[in-house]
């Protein structure tokens, strides 16, 4: 049994995605926690009901629309951190700065109370100040992002696994997942799902093509597999879930490198005006390509060895975590293409020979840029654009600049900011990368909104001539005004405090009695944040911050409590108030009973598997995987500075604000003064030098966050848009032409279409279905385009059944071993079900008649008198004895397989036959001929021609056909014959019995 829910991402134009498989046996996996750019929690009520149904998670791509809500989930949803979650190793690293880098950004991302939640709960304030509030759940801190990413278990390519369950999940029963290179970003998965009869294929943003940083999708063998047929692993599965954005666009002519040369010829003429060219990325995934494409463009101009306008042109990457996403990526050019591998590799080997000669080398490896400046703060961004500004009104025309800019959305990061500034001048540009998708269609993100102004041309647009020869088109803004709204936290005050401070305490009472015996239920719950039995209970002072909201998912619970006013005083804690309450550490035992008189302890649940006791993955994390602690240095900078105090290696000592600022104010001098030295002796190269030394110089006080409890509240600011808008794509996703091309390869039993807007879903689904049914015409293949929410029946149509095997037929078996699995033939008297009642009804009456013989000797009386003293285990012991008998009557009414009688032994031993498993590749073949001597080669379509006289096809259906010309010569064997014998060699051999 398989189906399948959609719970975000089909037929809408949401790049969000979420799916739900349900599996045989209520086993259910959940694949990717996407989220939109509008972060609204509500889009999330579907996934926090099926929480503790839930039994693995797997996560496909480090982008927002896969695994933003990730951190969420873990912070605010109980029982999510024990649910077992798989990804790759670069998913797991570039979504842990991803993640950081969003949640330092922008508030908006912390997401707000429920309405619903919040109206029930506020009863004693008014309806309409509750719903009008937008009050911030508190966001997680870096530390507890890099725990939660630590609690990913990564896979690598290629490798079955038998995940473990989550413990309120059924068994697995065998499952396996394997992870496959879908080609889209750096770690992103094609998962191939094992159960049983059932194999399926979750491939949802996948790219064939090859890149500059990325190999190409692992069906036909990945890069340089070279192949025409689709691997074993992922063929013919019988449900393949695929997405359907791109189905409505072509391929670019000319491929990749024409893709990369119309990207450098937009860039030119801008920045030889002394425009800036701002292109929105994201900040772990397609950033990479674009910003391997810019560095490498940029040493290719300068090893030219003549004037040109890249190389007087600054190139910038902002973002706030990019020092680390491009320290993971250099981390990880084995998960990259080849191509990168091997540039690398003759990078260290030049380095070798450098260090012996003593030459300098000009050129780096594949990440460690040398024209592509890194720019993590906010101020060196006001630098970026002060400079900009002094250059165009001292020379007239400023110096050209191309910066990438988090997000791709530009609803957050720092391409909002740069947008601002740089949208009043004709002389800008802006390059989107990829269609951007929309949470809604009424307030569309900032970048749909320019990709919507593209797309219409309605102000005019500019023909510009390619050096190449080819032409480009860039759009107008044509003074049209953008609404660009700015979030930020405002501290409660007031009744506010008190409705947000009264929702808190519900939470946390409803928490505490959903268990039986009160506390039990909060200290569960503390658990699920943190299962490690070594920690103390002195802890408890850390775990009101990590309790908020951890009850969000009972909300007909919450809403019974606020029309009781459940309201838990110091006298309903009783003993456990040492333990629960912050200052109380007195307790009047006098008069007190039982477990009142003893100081409560906080038993600790250990998180245990087959093997024993889990290990915790953060306990044994490597020195880059701990990221620092920016956000908390300002708090810990007075326990630093104490007397006597030991510094870590590479501090600086700190002699006052003065000393500081003299030494800033000296080195910003020098700085300037280094690069007025340069431009003056014409040297760029060490202008640009020192110009970045400058940028690193700006010193950016953070502005103070509240830390309290806070709103979210929104700012408008209205922006004429003159810059000119261009288009390239370079979002590396399936085109039509993959998906009309590889979706017959595949040969699904089952087609799931998601993740595309109607238009694009729909469009698919026929081609598919035409596809599909011309590929093979004796058979027609279902096609599903579910909504979001509607659950798809995708099961395996087989007709398959459970029997059961006689002892004395298990005994004859004789298995063979095929690619790791056992087949056996097997003859034999299929008995029914009938027959074997009748027996289990026999030894019914016979077990009966035996009770009432023990009855009439006074065992009855006996065991009365037991179950009289003991009343509660005799009930336990006769609701295991009612299960025992309701398993072996469902044992017997299972059909039974068994041994044939004699007088048919004869006949079914002439009628069973030999059976070939396994499928022959022809490319097999031909190495195996030429190992043996023979000149094999293709010719024609998939024809192997063997020693010039044999043919070997292979038809559709899987059948070998083998035509030979010519006679044998005399004293060797024939090629026919060894043809033959090498086909049947690399079959395996069912004998039959």
């Amino acid at each position: 049994m398989f189906t399948f829910c959609p719970l975000q991402g089909a037929l809408s134009e949401t790049l969000a995605s979420q799916s739900l498989l349900e599996l045989d046996g209520g086993v259910k996996v959940l694949v990717d926690l996407g989220w939109d750019e509008s972060f609204d929690a509500a889009k999330l009520e579907e996934l926090e009901k099926r929480v503790p149904t839930l039994s693995l998670i797997l996560l496909t791509h480090a982008t927002v629309s896969h695994l933003a809500a990730y951190a969420h989930c873990c912070k605010n949803l109980a029982l999510f951190t024990r649910i077992p979650v798989y990804a790759t190793r670069p998913v797991i690293d570039l979504g842990r700065t991803l993640t950081q880098d969003l949640y330092s950004s922008t508030p908006a991302a912390a997401t707000t109370i429920r309405q619903s939640s919040l109206s029930e709960t506020a009863y004693a304030y008014s309806q309409t100040a509750a719903a009008a509030q937008k009050f911030l759940l508190q966001s997680p801190t870096p530390d507890e992002i890099a725990r939660y990413f630590s609690l990913i278990q990564p896979l690598k390519y290629s490798q079955p696994h038998q995940p473990l369950s989550s413990p309120f999940s059924p068994p697995l029963n065998g499952l396996t997942i394997t992870a496959y290179n879908s080609g889209h970003t750096l770690g992103g998965t094609i998962w191939h799902i094992q159960h049983g009869l059932e194999s399926i294929v979750y491939a949802v943003d996948w790219n064939q093509a090859r890149e500059n940083v990325f190999a190409g999708a692992a069906w036909l063998g990945g890069a340089g597999g070279g192949g025409a047929e689709v691997i074993e692993q992922l063929r013919k599965p019988t449900a393949l879930i695929c997405s359907s954005r791109g189905a409505d666009r072509t391929a670019q002519a000319g491929g990749r490198a024409k893709r990369d040369e119309q990207l450098l010829e937009m860039i030119k003429p801008c920045v030889a005006r002394g425009g800036t060219v701002l292109i929105p990325v994201d900040s772990s995934a397609r950033v990479l390509e674009i910003a391997y494409l810019l560095e490498h463009a940029w040493r290719a101009d300068a090893a030219a060895g003549k004037d040109s306008v890249l190389r007087s042109t600054k190139l910038y990457l902002a973002g706030r975590n990019m020092s680390s996403t491009m320290r993971y990526a250099r981390s990880m050019l084995e998960w990259m293409d080849n191509n990168i591998v091997q540039e690398f590799e003759t990078f260290a080997e030049r380095q070798r020979k450098v260090n012996g000669t003593g030459d300098r080398e000009e050129e780096g490896g594949p990440f460690n840029f040398r024209w592509l400046r890194l720019v993590e703060r906010k101020g060196q961004i006001a630098k970026l654009l002060s400079q900009s500004t002094a250059n165009s009104d001292t020379q007239g025309t400023g110096q050209g600049r191309v910066i990438l800019a988090t997000d791709a959305s530009m609803d957050w990061g720092f391409s909002k900011e740069l947008l601002k500034s740089l949208a009043g001048d004709p002389k800008n540009l802006v390059i989107l990368t990829e269609r951007p998708g929309t949470a809604n269609i009424e307030k569309p993100c900032i970048s749909r909104t320019l990709w919507d102004w593209w797309k219409e041309r309605r102000d005019g647009v500019s023909v510009e001539q390619a050096s190449n020869g080819d032409s480009f088109e860039t759009v107008h803004g044509g003074g049209r005004e953008l609404e660009i709204r700015e979030a930020r936290r405002q501290p409660l005050e007031g009744e506010e405090l008190a409705m947000y401070q009264h929702w808190l305490a519900t939470q946390r009472q409803l928490q505490a009695t959903q268990a039986a015996g009160g506390a039990g239920g909060l200290e569960a719950s503390a658990d699920v944040v943190d299962d490690a039995s070594s920690e103390s209970s002195s802890d408890s002072d850390d775990e009101d911050s990590e309790r908020q909201g951890k009850a969000l998912n009972v909300s007909t619970t919450m809403g019974q409590a606020s029309r009781k006013n459940i309201v838990l005083k110091d006298e309903d804690l009783g003993i456990n108030i040492l333990i629960k309450r912050k200052g109380v550490y007195d307790f009047d035992s006098r008069g007190k009973k039982g477990r009142e008189r003893s100081f409560p302890m906080a038993i600790r649940r250990k998180r245990t598997d087959d093997f024993g006791e889990l290990i915790r993955p953060e306990d044994y994390l490597r020195a880059e995987e701990k990221e620092d602690d920016t956000v908390d240095s300002a708090h810990v900078a007075a326990e630093d500075d104490k007397l006597g105090k030991k510094r870590k290696w590479g501090d600086v000592a700190r002699s006052g604000h003065g000393a500081a600022h003299r030494r800033s104010g000296q080195s910003k001098s020098a700085a300037a003064a280094a690069a007025a030295a340069a431009a003056k002796d014409g040297d760029a190269e060490m202008a640009e030098g020192a110009a970045a030394d400058e940028l690193e110089a700006v010193e950016e006080a953070e502005p103070e966050e509240p830390t309290g409890p806070c709103k979210l509240v929104f700012e408008s600011q209205t922006v004429a848009v003159n810059l000119r808008i261009a288009m390239i794509d370079m979002s590396g996703l399936h085109d039509k032409r993959s998906l009309n091309m590889l979706i017959p390869l595949i040969q699904p039993r089952k087609l799931i279409l998601v993740g595309g807007s109607q238009e694009e879903t729909l469009a698919l689904a026929a081609d598919c279905r035409a596809a599909l049914l011309q590929a093979d015409g004796e058979r027609s293949v279902d096609v599903f385009t579910p909504t979001v929410g509607a659950w798809v029946d995708a099961s395996m149509d087989t007709n398959a059944w459970i029997v059961k095997l006689a002892d004395p037929l298990v005994k004859k078996l004789k298995w063979q071993n095929v690619r790791g699995l056992g087949i056996v033939t097997i003859s034999g008297q299929l008995l029914a079900a009938a027959l074997h009642q009748e027996g289990s009804e026999a030894q019914q009456q016979q077990q009966q008649q035996k009770e009432e013989e023990d009855e009439e000797e006074g065992v009855a009386h006996k065991r009365q008198k037991m179950e009289q003293q003991q009343p509660a285990g005799a009930a336990g012991a006769g609701a295991s004895t009612a299960v025992a008998l309701t398993n072996a009557a469902n044992t017997a009414a299972m059909p039974t397989l068994d041994v044939l009688p004699v007088n048919l032994i004869s006949a079914a031993r002439s009628a069973a036959q030999s059976l070939h498993v396994g499928d022959l590749r022809l490319a097999d073949l031909r190495r195996s001929m030429q190992g043996a001597g023979h000149s094999a080669e293709f010719r024609g379509e998939g024809t192997l021609v063997v020693d010039g006289s044999v043919a070997v096809r292979k038809t559709a259906e899987g059948r070998i056909e083998v035509e030979s010309v010519g006679l044998p010569l005399g004293g060797r064997r024939s090629t026919l014959y060894e043809v033959k014998r090498a086909i049947y060699d690399n079959l395996a051999v069912v004998a039959g019995s």
